[in-house]
């Protein structure tokens, strides 16, 4: 037997998912607005179903699923690329949104996709052969990157992302190094995008600019790049 599970999700209006997908090289593979909304949309093995319902709220949709790959810097570059030419920008904040890729600390690479429906499109690969979460750091620094980067993107509270990246940025008694310093800015500046603050925003960007950084830092310079650029 075969078997392949293809993800039911919500949106308002199937138009903009529309949109949204083909401006990500999906391929329109089936689209009927009566006697309901309903869309499907494939890209290689990423097989997707929207059912539209205007008394659908996207902003407290749960939905979601997790694409698995290989390659998931190929399908962040093929994403981000297809947004640029559809809307002249990588979208940073609202719905729909593009997360920043990132390595995570369970074991994966991956970025979300927040459609216009406010599905979640978890895209990951795996980077170890250990899946589960490891304990969270202890030196003050990478502890405050790792729960503010946990609490923006995998809970989604920006609040308490604000908190922890906040306290961390003000102390006093000890002082980062230039690597954690730029990826407590950049994270913080993704976080002040996101609420509708651009004015704190470009400030965090410029004290990343001025500190600059290599290879080491090329996931949170790119991520700089993409704020700046939607701002």
């Amino acid at each position: 037997m075969t078997e392949r599970t293809i993800p039911r999700l919500m949106a308002r209006s199937i138009e903009p998912i529309a949109d949204f997908y083909t401006a990500l090289g999906f391929r329109i593979t089936f689209r009927q607005t009566a006697p309901y909304q309903f869309l499907s949309v494939r890209r290689g093995g990423i097989e997707l179903n929207f059912y539209g319902d205007k008394a659908f709220d996207p902003n407290s949709s749960t939905h979601g699923c997790l694409v698995d790959t290989d390659d998931v810097d190929y399908l962040y570059a093929a994403f981000t690329e297809g947004l640029r030419a559809a809307v002249g920008s990588v979208p940073t904040q609202g719905l729909p949104r593009i997360g920043a890729l990132r390595d995570k600390t369970y074991g994966v690479r991956e970025f979300l996709v927040n459609d216009p429906g406010g599905n979640t499109l978890q895209i990951a690969q795996p980077i170890s052969a250990d899946q589960a979460h490891r304990p969270a750091p202890t030196a003050t620094f990478d502890r405050a990157i790792h729960m503010g980067a946990l609490f923006a993107d995998s809970k989604q509270d920006l609040a308490l992302a604000v908190k922890v990246l906040d306290r961390a940025l003000r102390r006093t008694d000890e002082e980062p190094t230039p690597v954690q310093l730029v990826q407590l800015l950049v994270l913080r500046a993704d976080v002040a995008v996101r609420q509708g603050d651009p004015a704190l925003a470009r400030e965090l960007l410029a004290r990343v600019r001025a500190i600059g950084g290599g290879p080491e830092l090329a996931d949170d310079l790119r991520r700089a790049t993409e704020l700046e650029a939607a701002l």
